[in-house]
C-alpha cells in the first residue's frame, strides 16, 4: 500500500514537535511533514499530495476552519483531523459538518492519536485506490467496443479494472471461443503498459522443440537453422504484456522454463550463456481443467500457482444471453465491412431465434453463424426465412447413405457444401473470382479449381 505523507499543523512549535516526534516512532515508513501556521501549510497542500492533516483549530493568521476549507478544496478526499481544546469542542463539531474526518481534543492521547490517524490513512488510500478503479472502468467503457448488457460481463469489467492496476500474472478461464482473448487485451489496453507491446502466442501451435527458441529466443549457431540471433517473445513485450494462449498444452519441459522465467524474470536465449532481465507481464489462457491436469501430472503444480495469483474466468455465451443481440448487431456491422457490402438490418424474430439459441461453441460460433446469414443474404434484411435456408443448406445438407465408404461420404457432403457456398457467393459477387477471393478467403486457384470439379456455370452469374 502506499504511505502518503502526514501533514501536523500547528502554531505552538514544542506542541508540533512532540506530535511529529510520536508519529514518527509509530509511522517509521511514511513521511512526516510539519507546518507552524496555516499559510505554510496551504503552500504545503498546493505542492504535494497529503493523505492526512492533523490542524490545531485556534491558529492566527490561517484558522484551522479556514484551512480545512481550502486543503479540501484543493484535495477533496484529504482525510483532515481537527485538534482542539476541551473549552472547543463545539468548534470541532462544526468543522466535522464542513468535511473533517475526526477530531482529537489535547492534551493528546498516544493512543488515541495512533488509531485516529491509522484509520484516516486507511480511508485515504481506499478513497484514491477507488479513484483509481474508477478512471479504468471508464477507460474500459470508452475503450470497448461492446457495451455488455448481462451482469455476468459487467461484475467482469469490474474485475478487470481492479486486475489492470497491479503487474501479477494472470490466469484467463474459459470454455473454447468464450472471448478469453478480449478479455485478455482489455487487460492490457486500460493497464500502466497499455502504451507498450502486447504480443500473443498460440502455445499448441508451436513444436515444443522450437516453443522454447520463440520464448527466449536464440543466438545464431544454436541449433540447425540458426542462422542469426534472433530476440523471443519475452524480450519482445518487454515493458509490455505477452498472453500465452491454450497454456494447458504447454510441453512439461517448457513448462520448467517458463516456471524459472516467473521466478527470476530472466531471459537466457537458445545457445546462450548470458542472461537478459526482461519486465514483461504475462496473461496466460486456458479452456481446460488445470487443477485436473495437475492431478494426472500433465501439468506442474508450481506452475499453476505462479500464472495464478490473480484468475480470471469468463462465463460462456449461454450464461449472458442478454449480451447476444448486442453482439449480433455488431458482426452483422463488422461482416458487411469486411465484404464491402452496404449495412444490413436483422428482423426482430430473427434476433429473437438467435438470442435463444444455447451456443455451444460461444461468441466464436456465433460469429461464424452470422457471416454464414451475411454471405447468404440476397437482401438488406436477415429474417427467418434466411435462418431457415442457412439451416437446410449447411448445417443439415442431405446427408448421403451410411453405406458407401466414410471418406466417399465425407467428400459428398463437403460438395455440397462447396456448391452452396460458392454459388450464393457468385450471386453477390456477379461471378467475380477475384472479389469472391478476398471475401472467402480461397486462393484464385483453388476456386478455379472446385468450379471444374463441381460443374460450376460460373457465366450464369455474370449476366
Amino acid at each position: 500500500m502506499k504511505h502518503f505523507p502526514i501533514l501536523v499543523v500547528d502554531d505552538d512549535k514544542d506542541f508540533l514537535k512532540g506530535i511529529i516526534r510520536n508519529l514518527k516512532k509509530e509511522f517509521t515508513l511514511t513521511d512526516i511533514i510539519g507546518a507552524s501556521s496555516g499559510e505554510q501549510a496551504l503552500a504545503l497542500l498546493e505542492k504535494k499530495e497529503i493523505g492526512v492533516m492533523l490542524s490545531d483549530l485556534r491558529m492566527p493568521g490561517i484558522s484551522g476552519h479556514e484551512l480545512l476549507l481550502k486543503g479540501l478544496s484543493l484535495n477533496p478526499y484529504l482525510a483532515v483531523i481537527m485538534i482542539t481544546g476541551y473549552g472547543t469542542i463545539e468548534n470541532a463539531v462544526e468543522a466535522l459538518k464542513k468535511g473533517a474526518w475526526d477530531f482529537i481534543t489535547k492534551p493528546v492521547e498516544r493512543e488515541t492519536l495512533y488509531h485516529t490517524v491509522k484509520k484516516a490513512l486507511k480511508q485515504y488510500s481506499l478513497a484514491r485506490e477507488n479513484i483509481r478503479l474508477q478512471s479504468i472502468i471508464k477507460a474500459l467503457s470508452s475503450n470497448r467496443m461492446i457495451h455488455w448488457e448481462s451482469e455476468a460481463m459487467k461484475k467482469l469489467e469490474e474485475k478487470i479494472a481492479a486486475i489492470a492496476i497491479t503487474d501479477y500474472a494472470v490466469l484467463v478461464t474459459g470454455e473454447s471461443g468464450s472471448g478469453k482473448e478480449y478479455i485478455a487485451k482489455s487487460i492490457h489496453n486500460v493497464s500502466k503498459r497499455k502504451h507498450a507491446a502486447c504480443h500473443m502466442l498460440n502455445c499448441p501451435a508451436i513444436p515444443a522443440q522450437l516453443l522454447e527458441s520463440e520464448l527466449f529466443g536464440h543466438v545464431k549457431g544454436a541449433f540447425t537453422g540458426a542462422e542469426r540471433n534472433r530476440e523471443g517473445f519475452f524480450m519482445a513485450a518487454d515493458k509490455g504484456t505477452l498472453i500465452l494462449d491454450e497454456i494447458g498444452d504447454i510441453d512439461p519441459s517448457i513448462q520448467v522454463k517458463l516456471l524459472k522465467f516467473l521466478q527470476d524474470k530472466e531471459v537466457k536465449p537458445v545457445g546462450s550463456s548470458r542472461s537478459k532481465i526482461t519486465d514483461v507481464r504475462i496473461i496466460a489462457l486456458t479452456n481446460q481443467n488445470l487443477e485436473q491436469k495437475i492431478l494426472d501430472s500433465s501439468f506442474r503444480q508450481d506452475l499453476y500457482y505462479r500464472l495464478n495469483v490473480l484468475s480470471v474466468k469468463v462465463p460462456p455465451l449461454r450464461e449472458r444471453k442478454k449480451d447476444i443481440p448486442i453482439l449480433v448487431k455488431k458482426f452483422i456491422s463488422e461482416t458487411c465491412k469486411e465484404m464491402d457490402i452496404s449495412p444490413m438490418e436483422i428482423d426482430p424474430m430473427a434476433l429473437g431465434f438467435l438470442s435463444r439459441e444455447s451456443w455451444p461453441g460461444n461468441v466464436r460460433e456465433l460469429l461464424n453463424y452470422i457471416r454464414r446469414l451475411v454471405v447468404f443474404s440476397n437482401g438488406n434484411t436477415i429474417d427467418l426465412t434466411l435462418i431457415n435456408l442457412v439451416e437446410d443448406n449447411l448445417d443439415n445438407p442431405s446427408l448421403p447413405s451410411g453405406h458407401i465408404l466414410y471418406k466417399d461420404a465425407k467428400k459428398e457432403v463437403l460438395d455440397i457444401f462447396s456448391k452452396n457456398y460458392l454459388t450464393n457467393l457468385f450471386e453477390y459477387t456477379r461471378g467475380n473470382i477475384s472479389k469472391t477471393s478476398r471475401i472467402s478467403g480461397l486462393e484464385r486457384a483453388s476456386i478455379q479449381k472446385i468450379i471444374t470439379r463441381l460443374n460450376i456455370d460460373i457465366s450464369q452469374f455474370r449476366r
